[in-house]
């Protein structure tokens, strides 16, 4: 089965004229990869520097993974923070998860400035769960989470739940006891397996249409300084020691600082003339899982919302423990329906293996999905649900699920802003401030998103 409709490639502007490096170039900032990282970076460069930047694209603008999500923005690491807490310690993971909270202004700052008109949808984020183990490592963050003075909101816990007698009284300011009946309702289903919810901030956005937006504005507002190039493959990146030459094909372009924001699949090579080992240590920091999603239409009869559902019986072939479900008004066509997406499946792909747009979409999970919407979501057993949309998207996962931003310590002139980890729109955001803040020559202090020079950074 070769399907890849997505409903946000659906709605960008096919008629978009766009270009193809045709010349050997000079410029300040080369940024590789024109997602949601790339045009971050390359707006807050602009708008807080005075360097030149250009945006060099393998394939088509916001087509990668910023193409292929479910659209759900959330301000979260996809790995729990007493874990983070263990690896960086307490006050490096508190001030990690205080940038990632107030990145939302950024986001809104970006949105702001290009003057944006398309839909972004604020909702409440539900994340329910089935089990013990589930709900006592969420109250371990949420304690971390109060500790960090972010004022979490309380754990709803099913009154007569059957795990109820071994919470831990340690725990009992951060949960109050519900009705089944409100936690259902909350996760907007009928099926019992749920036992309690958290609700925080989330949000609805076509991450790639937000790009376009972006992009546009950037190039009429900084046309001397900025510049886009797609389906311009740079092939390989050469380290000097206060510059980086980019070889890409027939034309050759000179930069003093180089910045990755892909996904770490792409061919390119890394050669660093200091002699240190860059290349192979950066292929090997990224683990690739293709995402599959599927999205149909419902009646315009309800609000938007961004809910996880941890169940009991996931899948583990699949490699991934929730599914997760964004609703939001579809911004083309008939303004009488709700778009429905829902993701989960995860399939492993190899190192360095080549991901393409019409990866094999396994004959197996679009039932899965449909089988899950029909126990959880939509239990109508007489509805049958016509997906106009069915998709996926290969998403890249540092070894640590924490996003890397930072400069190569082999070699400065290398920056990333890269590392999905399931989670990446406003990780993404966050990563471009910050690598403008670096180029920009300030001092940051140390973070647990810093590349680091062992293997597991």
């Amino acid at each position: 089965m070769k399907i890849n409709k997505s409903p946000w490639i659906h709605q960008l502007d096919h008629t978009r004229k766009s270009s193809v490096l045709s010349t050997d170039l000079d410029t300040d900032i080369a940024i590789i990869g024109a997602g949601i990282a790339g045009i971050s970076t390359a707006f807050f460069l602009l708008k807080y520097t005075k360097y030149r930047a250009v945006i060099f694209e393998q394939g088509k603008l916001a087509h990668g993974a910023t193409g292929h999500n479910a659209g759900q923005v959330v301000a979260r690491f996809e790995r729990p923070l007493y874990e983070l807490v263990e690896e960086f310690g307490l006050e490096k993971t508190k001030k990690a998860l205080q940038d990632l909270r107030s990145s939302w202004v950024l986001l809104d700052e970006m949105y702001t400035d290009a003057n944006l008109s398309i839909l972004f949808s604020r909702v409440s984020g539900v994340r329910g769960f089935s089990d013990l183990n589930q709900v006592l490592g969420t109250l371990k963050d949420l304690e971390i989470e109060h500790i960090a003075g972010l004022n979490p909101n309380k754990m709803l816990i099913q009154d007569k739940a059957p795990f109820r007698g071994l919470l831990p009284k340690a725990y009992e300011n951060l949960f109050e006891f519900v009705s089944h009946e409100e936690i259902l309702k909350k996760l907007e289903t009928d099926n019992k397996d749920f036992h309690a919810v958290v609700i925080d901030q989330a949000a609805c956005i076509n991450s790639a249409l937000f790009c376009q937006e972006v992009a546009g504005y950037l190039l009429k507002k900084f046309p001397d300084r900025f510049f886009i190039y797609e389906n311009t493959h740079i092939i390989k990146t050469v380290l000097k020691q206060n510059h980086v030459l980019l070889d890409a094909g027939k034309h050759t372009v000179h930069a003093h600082k180089v910045v990755l924001c892909t996904n770490g699949f792409e061919k390119l090579d890394i050669l660093n003339e200091s002699g240190l080992e860059v290349d192979k240590r950066f292929h090997h920091n990224v683990i690739g899982k293709v995402g599959y999603m599927s999205g149909y239409l419902e009646n315009l009869n309800k609000a938007g919302a961004a809910i996880a559902y941890y169940t009991k019986d996931s899948d583990p072939a699949h490699d991934d423990p929730y599914y997760y479900l964004t609703r939001r008004p579809h911004e083309m066509g008939d303004e009488k329906h709700n778009l429905v997406c829902v993701g989960g499946p995860e399939v492993a792909i190899n190192d360095r293996e080549e991901y393409l747009n019409d990866y094999d979409y396994p004959d197996k999970i679009p039932g899965d999905i449909d089988a899950f919407i029909k126990k959880v979501y939509d239990p109508d057993p007489n509805r049958k649900i016509d997906y106009q949309f069915t998709w996926h998207g290969l998403m890249g996962y540092t070894p640590n699920r924490v996003r890397l931003i930072g400069a190569e310590p082999k070699n400065s002139v290398l920056l990333y802003n890269l590392g999905c980890n399931g989670i990446g729109i406003i990780p993404s955001i966050f990563g471009g401030r910050k690598i403008a803040r670096i180029i920009a020559g300030e001092k940051l202090e140390e973070s647990i998103f810093d590349p680091r020079v062992d293997a597991k950074s």
